[in-house]
């Protein structure tokens, strides 16, 4: 089942998002949907979900870029993820 969404979105969004799709080969609305459906997997599949709030900490973006400070860690002190 599809669902309608009509979105007013600024210029400064629009005007990548038009270029983007052209230089793709794709219309607006099918990059649109495939970006906001990255973004809401992302979220919807966060393993770390589970620890929010679970931990006091003085970054305030820990729970938007958790993934960006571990790996930013695991570079740092050369530890390879496990696969």
């Amino acid at each position: 089942m599809n669902h309608t969404l009509m979105l007013e979105i600024p210029d400064n969004l629009y005007e990548p998002l038009i270029k983007v799709a052209a230089r793709i080969g794709r219309t607006p609305e099918e990059l649109a949907v495939d970006w906001l459906s990255a973004a809401v997997q992302q979220y919807a599949d966060d393993p770390l979900e589970k620890f929010i709030g679970a931990f006091r900490s003085d970054i305030p973006s820990w729970v938007d870029q958790h993934d960006k400070y571990i790996g930013q860690r695991l570079i740092k002190t050369g530890c390879e993820m496990v696969r």
